[in-house]
């Protein structure tokens, strides 16, 4: 089955699905009409998830690699957070456990945690290993591929 979100609308709490494909656009509820918002947060995925998302998207799509024992990785989630807010409707933001997912650190030769990639039309266009700031990781979604 393929990737989707539950997004609640905050008009009438009515429960809506959104495909992978839609998630960094705004749509409508299934009820009232209503507008329901792009997706502001990360999102933890597994490989199908990552797979369908990455290749579906139609905006960039920024990966954190991380694991829940790693320091760095603690110290860089509150900057993807804000990262995903800011940048709603205009990137994607995904989160990889590579505990759960080491299939996934093994296909991108992730080595070292936090490891970020940006993804374009499906294809990796920047991969950085470390901590780094809220301005520097737009800068690396703003690079042209």
């Amino acid at each position: 089955m393929p990737f989707s979100i539950i997004s609640v609308c905050k008009s009438c709490g009515t429960k809506n699905r959104i495909p992978a494909a839609h998630l960094a656009d705004t749509g409508r509820c299934g009820s009232c009409k209503g507008a329901l918002d792009p997706a502001s947060e990360p999102i933890e995925v597994d490989s199908a998830a990552f797979d369908d998302i990455v290749g579906s998207a139609r905006v960039p799509v920024l990966v954190d690699f991380w694991a829940a024992w790693c320091g760095p990785c603690r110290m860089a989630a509150p900057e993807v957070e804000a990262l995903a807010r800011d940048l709603s409707g205009r990137v994607l933001v995904l989160k990889v456990d590579t505990e759960a997912n080491q299939d996934l650190a093994m296909r991108y030769r992730i080595q070292s945690i936090p490891n970020f990639m940006v993804f374009r039309g499906g294809r990796a266009a920047f991969q950085r290993a470390g901590l780094a700031p809220r301005a520097e990781m737009r800068r690396w979604i703003t690079l042209e591929p």
